[in-house]
């Protein structure tokens, strides 16, 4: 059997890091892991293929080549989703689909031939007996939760790693939370399932193998959903392993803010190797946390938690969301000031949608306030329901906070801020790496000669030699995400 696994690309998002790749010479931020995981679980003597849409070009002979295509996506990706399947149909070849995006949207593409749904642990050896027995069934479904210990190693050797900024893994799926808006527990539950730590270490060691010496994004939707395993069983583990393999990788993942309320916890993941979580504050209106049901960001003041995280050398990315039902006037100010003032350089804001299967989604049928499908993008102002506020009014203060956190005097202001509070800890140990002169260099030609920007740029470069010397790479690195921001939300340089 012949199979090719097509990961759909991305349009140019927040968080795809488009426009900073260019600076270190990579295609592509993440690579497609489910997929890969997906490649280890199928029979060893089949042979496959992966095109990456984001790295590579789908060449008509790939598909003509294949048995099977195998498509995942997110929702994001649904475009290009549609555009694959469309040529692998018009070529002759059958689609096989699964992932977040057809389980999410299945109804939407009755098109493909055979949709393995859910999770692939517990759905995708029904199909594989089934294609044994020549008696394949349209959608593959389960209410199950599967044991995620039986997940494979990612095939990693199905890619190229020198078009990736960063190599990622998975420890866990659920989230002990159910805030109104998410859809993390509707597609991967709310008791957390994790691997066992041997398993991570291997995940690592595979990685490490393969020559991987820099970062490695652990994948959970909140990886400290269960703390008491993490801090007895998994840092350990990784602290020990870090130190008998010269400490080769710096992690980064995502976790609730209450994670700033276990010192033992944060020392942990900053000993293992953690540099950078991202976390979703949502909101500084208490009422509009409480109201969508995110009560643990309620119970400590948020800008000292997150003052409290970069001083023990965790570096924040924030999430932050406009348009709940109880949200004023008042909030486009209030969460300008909150960004600003703390120091978080990677500000996610967006305008709230409600995911499919989500409480708002279900509360929004019920007012009849659903209006269309999300697109899945985060920052591209558009909204799938009625908000209570003005529609006009909501994406002007949005537009507004996206100008007073991403003009560059602000921007290269909140960097200054981060670095002041930040403790460094953490640093890569894969001596010298070819990407990081690259990014040096790409950063000084780009942006010290840049109009609007240089003189932040110089400023915050002189600043941090006099100031915070060590934080040379960090202010590099800050001043690159930043060009991608700004890009993205096409702020005004001149």
């Amino acid at each position: 059997m012949k199979i090719l696994l097509v990961y759909p690309a991305y349009p140019d998002t927040f968080w795809s890091f488009s426009h900073a790749l260019r600076f270190i010479g990579k295609k592509a931020s993440l690579p497609p892991m489910g997929l890969l995981t997906v490649a280890a679980m199928l029979p060893k003597q089949w042979d496959l293929k992966l095109v990456d849409l984001n790295v590579a070009t789908l060449r008509d002979e790939d598909i003509l080549w294949a048995d099977y295509v195998f498509i995942s996506g997110m929702t994001i990706q649904k475009p290009s989703a549609k555009k694959v399947i469309a040529r692998c149909i018009e070529l002759g070849r059958k689609v096989v689909a699964g992932g977040p995006l057809f389980t999410a949207e299945s109804q939407d593409f009755p098109e493909v031939h055979h949709l393995v749904l859910n999770e692939a642990e517990i759905t995708l050896p029904q199909f594989l007996a089934d294609l044994e027995l020549g008696c394949l069934k349209p959608v593959y479904r389960s209410s199950e939760w599967a044991d995620i210990n039986t997940s494979p190693v990612p095939l990693w050797d199905l890619i190229d790693f020198k078009n990736y900024a960063t190599m990622c893994l998975q420890y866990s799926r659920g989230c002990p939370y159910d805030c109104e808006f998410c859809d993390i527990t509707v597609l991967n539950g709310r008791s957390q399932r994790a691997k066992s730590a041997a398993n991570v270490l291997r995940e690592l060691d595979a990685l490490y193998q393969r020559g991987w010496r820099r970062g490695v994004f652990f994948v959970d939707d909140n990886f400290i959903g269960n703390k008491k395993r993490i801090k007895d069983e998994l840092l350990p583990a990784i602290i020990q392993w870090r130190k008998r393999e010269k400490k080769p990788f710096i992690f980064s993942t995502q976790a609730s803010i209450n994670l700033a309320d276990d010192d033992r916890l944060i020392h942990l993941m900053v000993e293992a190797g953690f540099d950078m979580v991202f976390v979703g504050i949502e909101t500084p209106d208490e009422e509009s946390l409480i109201a969508c049901g995110k009560l643990h960001n309620t119970r400590n003041d948020l800008l000292a938690n997150v003052k409290k995280l970069h001083s023990s050398g965790l570096q924040v990315q924030g999430g932050f969301i406009v348009g709940f039902d109880s949200d004023k006037k008042d909030i486009f100010a209030r969460m300008s000031q909150f960004i600003n003032e703390s120091g978080i350089v990677a500000s996610m804001v967006g305008l709230l949608n409600a995911p499919p299967g989500t409480r708002l989604y279900k509360r929004l049928i019920k007012e009849n306030r659903i209006t269309k499908k999300i697109s899945g993008n985060n920052t591209d102002y558009s909204m799938n329901f009625l908000p209570k506020m003005d529609y006009k009014v909501l994406v002007e203060g949005y537009k507004k906070i996206i100008s007073d956190i991403y003009q560059p005097e602000a921007y290269y202001k909140r960097v200054r801020t981060f670095l002041c509070g930040y403790r460094l800890v953490n640093k890569y140990n894969a001596g010298f790496s070819f990407t990081y002169l690259r990014g040096a260099v790409m950063s000084v030609y780009k942006l010290g000669i840049k109009p609007g920007v240089r003189k932040h740029f110089w400023k915050l470069m002189m600043w941090t030699l006099i100031r915070r010397p060590r934080l040379i790479p960090h202010a590099l690195m800050m001043s690159i995400y930043g060009a991608h921001f700004m890009r993205h939300f096409k702020i005004t340089l001149e």
